[in-house]
């Protein structure tokens, strides 16, 4: 199925648009794996230094490889777990307000998780005739 340029660019605004954001709320979290006792969530009991470190991995790697558009779907699905994990475990307690961001978060990667990353990603310069240049 031949991609419009118009989905095309749509899908590269929304890959730079929330994998940036996203991106200022990981960068933050690297100075905090830094610190001498670290203080986090710790929703699956692995520990609070592994749960931080999980969610870094996916707030900076996870989001630079949507924005490239590098095996963008396996690269949502990080973000998609944590982001839920924010919204019903770390904001459980907290008002509806608290839980909206995490929660369009999970909603926009949920949408490039199913759409793809569009024809101005490096996943469809990788593969060939994906999408009908001609």
């Amino acid at each position: 199925m031949k991609e419009t340029i118009d989905k095309a660019l749509v899908l590269l605004i929304i890959r730079l648009g929330a994998g940036g954001m996203l991106l200022t709320h990981g960068i933050p979290k690297i100075n905090r794996l830094m610190a001498d006792e670290i203080k986090f969530a710790d929703p699956f009991g692995l520990g609070p230094e592994i749960s931080l470190g999980l969610a870094t991995f996916a707030e900076v790697i996870c989001a630079i490889l949507v924005m490239i558009g590098f095996k963008l779907r396996l690269a949502t699905i990080p973000i998609m777990i944590t982001m839920l994990t924010a919204a019903f475990y770390a904001h459980w307690d907290d008002p509806f307000s608290r839980k909206e961001l995490p929660l369009m978060f999970f909603l926009t990667f949920l949408g490039l998780l199913v759409f793809g990353g569009g024809r101005f990603s490096l996943d469809s310069l990788t593969k060939k005739n994906k999408y009908n240049y001609n």
